[in-house]
């Protein structure tokens, strides 16, 4: 998942709040912050220890897949075990479920989303395409969603619409992050991109090669033309499901409602960059600097979102 597939409150595309842990993998991960209750950082530093573990084990270094499965099933064995408080087996996984377990049962956490984000991490060793919508959706329920539910539960606030909100700004979110990362992904032969929709808007893997090796540029214009379509098709996707889901950054109260509304505002802002770039994420991964998070802070300090 190349550590950028947890998305929640934090800043989504490069500049993060000051923060207790390094974050150099997961880049929309709230890591326990000094935003936050100092009752929280605990917990999410776990839930963080864990979800960047467990990525790990799926996406770094030179193992065959086979041994990354192994190892995720160890990492199963292991949730399971720590959040009954038993003693975990594996030294080497100690560290991190021993932390892990004592957040789950201080807090009364659900163990769901822990084996939700396994079954996605472990998905993403075997699959690099997705037929539909549909199936990317799933993917994002269990890659994406789980860690705004496991938040809204530490904050209390885990009711059934709120949950429903958080997960449209989650999958909102991971959507996003995907688009940005079309070029990263291919070099890496993953597809994000559902491939009915690929096909419906006449694009296919020659054009992906040959604009990630040539540039979008480089491409003819009625190919150019299509991948346009195509991407603002997913672009206007992406922005009704996060200004679906902003309502949950004016209902938060206090700090974590600030958060959210931020990473709204951020989300949406990426949209309007690749728009602007005419989604061309083959010369330049879009992003936002500095200078847009200090507006964006502002804007969601005194206003909160607005479509």
């Amino acid at each position: 998942m190349h550590g950028k597939r947890l998305p929640y409150y934090s800043h989504p595309h490069g500049v993060h709040p000051v923060q207790v842990m390094p974050v150099e993998h997961y880049e929309n991960f709230p890591v326990a912050s000094l935003l936050l209750p100092a009752r929280l950082r605990e917990p999410v530093e776990a839930i963080y220890a864990f979800a960047r573990s467990a990525d790990d084990v799926a996406d770094e270094g030179d193992a065959a897949s086979v041994e990354r499965l192994a190892r995720l099933h160890d990492y199963r064995l292991a949730l399971e075990t720590s959040a009954r408080g038993g003693p975990v087996r594996d030294p080497t996984l100690v560290p991190i479920f021993d932390r892990l377990g004592r957040s789950i049962r201080a807090h009364g956490l659900p163990v769901q989303p822990f084996r939700d984000l396994l079954d996605a991490f472990a998905q993403d060793v075997v699959k690099t395409r997705y037929r539909d919508f549909a199936e990317l959706l799933d993917y994002c329920r269990r890659s994406a969603n789980p860690v705004g539910r496991l938040m809204l539960c530490l904050y209390g606030a885990a009711t059934p619409d709120k949950l429903r909100q958080s997960d449209a700004i989650c999958t909102s979110l991971q959507l996003i992050n995907f688009w940005q990362d079309v070029a990263i992904d291919w070099r890496k032969a993953r597809i994000y991109l559902p491939q009915d929709e690929l096909a419906r808007f006449g694009v296919d893997e020659v054009f992906l090669e040959r604009a990630s090796t040539q540039g979008l540029d480089g491409v003819d214009g009625e190919g150019t033309a299509r991948w346009r379509a195509l991407m603002a098709f997913q672009a206007g996707r992406a922005r009704s499901m996060m200004l679906d889901g902003a309502g949950l950054a004016r209902a938060l109260p206090g700090r974590i409602g600030w958060e959210l509304r931020l990473v709204v505002l951020g989300g949406l802002r990426i949209l309007e960059r690749l728009d602007a770039t005419g989604y061309d994420v083959f010369s330049r991964r879009p992003t936002l600097g500095k200078s847009d998070w200090l507006r964006l802070a502002w804007r969601a300090l005194n206003y909160g979102p607005r479509a």
